[in-house]
């Protein structure tokens, strides 16, 4: 039963993956918006452009020729945050302290369709962007300097996405970024005293109370977390716990990318327009431990608050103090899954 407090009144609620609280304030949702609006692209974008760097045949800034791809595309990213041959190196001076961080960046481009986003593809087309995924985070994984494979994606203008060609990213490196680690610690302390997915034991949780659930099929749970940040914030999970999307069975994969189809298109629904959003797949490291702790998920993390020109700013408070939000997870759940 929802508890009425959560929905009228200012409360915080707690993170179990990361071990920090978001501030929950309810009654600020009616406010009037005098603030900023985004402006709404009415591009209709071709399936080819011939000025994109991303479609088949075209030429990357680097020089480069894309082959003439059919799918999916993947290659090492032209432009690379992390350098896969930089000397090791490490500072200790007082309170200075630095180190040398290596890593290989890739891309890879959903379709060739220069005009779709995965919320136009089918699901046998996202199927094959699932599986490349699995084959970039294993091997990956198995070069002996990369400990962290990070699979994510920023779709739209409004999340800084450079070209609007339907692609994500891929950087793997040394070390275990900041909101992996505090996953790590979260999800392994679970386990030790519990002997039992932190993930998993929350779901069941979800499961039963059915306020945030969104969408869920035989394997996955699309929902809205309880301790969610973003406005229409949202997590695709499997049902069994799994340390990584390399432990999919081929229906398994099947139905995950029917997930991710299901909660693009929903978001494309909601305000009527391309929805922007940066999405992210955290999973075990790959530093060749057992890492039985870990379970697996999916996270969306969109700007898009009350309209598809009003767009959630992390400013002000949520720069010096903690995150905060308006509209909560019940009632954001309850507009989406209004939408199936």
């Amino acid at each position: 039963m929802e508890n009425t407090n959560l929905q009228d009144y200012s409360h915080k609620r707690f993170n179990i993956l990361t071990g920090e609280w978001v501030l929950v304030s309810p009654h600020r949702a009616k406010r009037p918006w005098q603030g900023q609006n985004e402006e709404i692209s009415a591009e209709k974008r071709p399936a080819y452009d011939e000025t994109c760097y991303l479609c088949a045949t075209n030429t990357r800034i680097n020089g480069e020729l894309n082959p003439d791809y059919k799918d999916v595309f993947v290659f090492t990213n032209d432009f690379a945050a992390l350098q896969k041959d930089s000397p090791s190196f490490s500072v200790n001076d007082g309170l200075f302290k630095a180190q040398s961080e290596t890593g290989i960046c890739k891309v890879i481009c959903f379709s060739p369709d220069h005009s779709k986003s995965l919320a136009q593809m089918e699901v046998e087309d996202i199927k094959k962007v699932v599986s490349a995924w699995q084959k970039e985070y294993r091997e990956l994984g198995a070069n002996e300097s990369i400990n962290y494979v990070q699979i994510f994606e920023n779709k739209g203008a409004a999340m800084g996405c450079s070209n609007p060609h339907p692609h994500g990213q891929i950087w793997s490196q040394s070390s275990m970024p900041n909101e992996v680690y505090k996953k790590e610690h979260q999800q392994k302390e679970y386990f030790a005293k519990n002997k039992s997915s932190l993930l998993g034991d929350y779901l069941q949780q979800e499961l039963a109370a059915k306020e945030r659930i969104i969408f869920q099929n035989d394997d996955f749970v699309v929902l809205i977390p309880f301790w969610a940040i973003w406005p229409f914030e949202a997590m695709i999970a499997p049902k069994k716990a799994q340390k990584s999307i390399l432990e999919l069975s081929d229906a398994e994969a099947k139905n995950y990318a029917e997930a991710i189809s299901v909660i693009t298109q929903l978001y494309d629904k909601l305000f009527n327009t391309s929805f922007p959003y940066s999405s992210g797949i955290h999973q075990a490291p790959t530093n060749g431990e057992e890492n039985d702790h870990w379970h697996w998920h999916m996270s969306f993390y969109p700007p898009l608050l009350r309209s598809a020109t009003v767009k959630k700013f992390m400013v002000g408070y949520e720069m010096f103090g903690s995150p905060q939000r308006d509209i909560t997870a019940e009632v954001a759940a309850n507009r989406l899954r209004e939408l199936l």
